[in-house]
């Protein structure tokens, strides 16, 4: 939002006496001393911890208000007010007054130039503990030793991803993809092309991002993005230069505001679906597609007629091309309605590159997994509650052919071909008449044997382990608004789960994960037989 304050409230220029030494996303509060979620008064540049920490920074703005309420109303104004800061990890600007984070700046544009040195700070300090850290990380055993960051185990083959400014809804999205293994090792394995020649090849600043050339390639960052992962050649990478394309091609996610990680996810495999199907970076479109004929087998059909995400309408062509995106997300539904006046049934099919589920109403008051007053939520409810029968109501009428005019009537959902991945998301943000409200309740998920063979319109052509799957990556939506909060995820690698928040990446364990009030859930089709526990 554009906040009024900031003239009366940004006081503080860049110099680096001003500020603690270290790197500003391990700076102490000045009160009770925790690093944990620092903050910044960009009036006096003090540094207090977050509200979700013990709400220092909140309270160094409220003491500072108490003196002024005697003075009149001119001296008030007159008098720097400490209602605006930034956060020291994300460098997000955030509005007390406002109650809402800063997307505007000051004539002079210091807010930027106080983000820019944290970051050069931040940089600087990273740069100076690299290589004491790369010497532990080349002293141990990748399988048995763990590296301990900050009072946390972290696993020493993981790398985390740095927040460019609320970005922690790309983060967790990459990370799941990254642990993707038939998905990530595709686009690791294309060819490396350079887009940029001279001096400042692959190198985008932080404020440069809405700027410079068109010649920029989704795949070729992407595909940098996932090298950098899982490689144990340092602790954090930032993605800057796939955000910066995120923001040439996808207007949608320009700016610091907090944006829907599903949305993003829809966005990201479409756009990179559609990079694929037309070639990208000097590579021809038959190469791609001879190089995706592996993968795609029947998909095809998948991309007939018209596809559609939750955010974005894409007319495809008929009979388009499938790429690695539909051949590992790509799914059938059949959709059958019937009008209940004469009978007239309607089927149709849709392809999908993850399901919506809702969480059925009588569970959305439950808050916790143990809570007394009734059932658990479990996945297996919201898959029932999606592929039940239901009756449209007067808003969604159905124009049936025979009786020529709009009629009442059925529908239900089944799935005609399961994908290689299975993404479920469970829809917690709902609107209400005036804003947008977060579904909390817990929902029970199983990390071995997702059964799917019930849902299927002809399970009796399926094999024994064909419908069964293995969670592989949750994504974790913590707080309570769709425009605020934080998003983490939990993946699976080689066996051991890691909990994936920005830059900070800690191993954890199943007990952990199954508690997690999940978003999104990936699962991966399972290849081999195995034990018989089924949701």
């Amino acid at each position: 939002m554009e906040c009024p304050h900031l003239s009366s409230s940004v006081c503080i220029t860049p110099d680096s006496a001003k500020f603690p030494n270290g790197s500003p996303s391990s700076w102490c509060c000045s009160v009770c001393r925790s690093n944990k979620s620092p903050w910044v008064c960009l009036t006096c540049s003090s540094v207090h911890c977050g509200r979700y920490v013990n709400g220092h920074a909140k309270k160094h703005y409220e003491d500072a208000q108490v003196p002024l309420a005697n003075h009149k109303k001119s001296e008030k104004q007159d008098k720097p007010q400490h209602t605006v800061c930034m956060d020291c990890s994300s460098y997000s600007t955030y509005c007390y007054r406002c109650d809402d984070f800063v997307v505007n700046d000051t004539k002079l544009g210091l807010v930027q130039k106080v983000r820019e040195h944290l970051q050069n700070l931040e940089n600087s300090a990273f740069t100076a503990d690299r290589h004491r850290k790369r010497k532990l990380l080349e002293n141990s055993s990748l399988n048995t030793k763990l590296l301990k960051v900050n009072g946390s185990t972290t696993g020493i083959c993981a790398t985390g991803l740095r927040n460019l400014g609320n970005t922690c809804f790309m983060n967790a999205i990459l990370q799941s993809l990254s642990n993707i293994e038939q998905f990530c090792c595709y686009f690791k394995e294309l060819p490396a092309v350079e887009l940029r020649n001279g001096k400042t090849a692959g190198r985008r600043t932080y404020h440069t991002r809405s700027q410079g050339d068109n010649n920029v390639s989704l795949v070729e960052e992407f595909r940098k993005t996932l090298c950098a992962l899982w490689q144990g050649s340092q602790t954090a990478f930032s993605p800057e230069s796939l955000f910066y394309v995120v923001w040439k091609i996808m207007p949608n996610f320009r700016g610091y505001q907090q944006q829907d990680a599903h949305e993003f996810m829809r966005y990201l495999l479409d756009h990179l679906h559609l990079e694929l199907q037309g070639g990208f970076n000097g590579v021809s479109r038959s190469a791609i597609l001879q190089e995706n004929s592996a993968l795609s087998g029947s998909n095809k059909c998948c991309m007939k007629g018209i596809y559609k995400t939750n955010s974005l309408e894409t007319e495809r062509k008929e009979n388009g091309a499938s790429t690695v995106v539909t051949a590992i997300f790509g799914g059938i539904l059949q959709n059958e309605v019937n009008c209940l006046i004469c009978g007239t049934e309607s089927r149709k099919f849709d392809p999908f590159l993850d399901l919506s589920l809702d969480i059925p109403s009588q569970f959305r008051n439950k808050r916790s997994k143990n809570q007394e007053n009734g059932p658990v939520c479990s996945l297996r409810d919201c898959l029932r509650s999606f592929t039940d029968l239901e009756e449209l109501d007067e808003t969604e009428l159905y124009m049936c052919h025979k009786c020529k005019k709009k009629q009442k009537s059925t529908k239900k959902f089944w799935i005609q071909k399961l994908p290689k991945v299975l993404c479920l998301h469970l829809k917690r943000f709902h609107w209400t008449a005036y804003l947008r409200n977060k579904v909390d309740t817990y929902v029970e998920f199983p990390l071995r044997g997702l059964d799917m063979k019930c849902y299927l319109l002809e399970p009796e052509n399926s094999g024994p382990e064909s419908c069964l799957y293995d969670l592989a990556a949750v994504v974790v939506h913590h707080g309570s608004g769709v425009g605020s909060g934080h998003y983490t995820a939990y993946a699976t690698h080689e066996g051991r789960w890691f909990h994936f928040n920005d830059s900070t990446v800690t191993l954890t364990d199943e007990d952990t994960v199954v508690k997690a009030k999940a978003y999104i859930l990936f699962y991966v089709e399972r290849q081999a037989k195995a034990g018989s526990d089924k949701l």
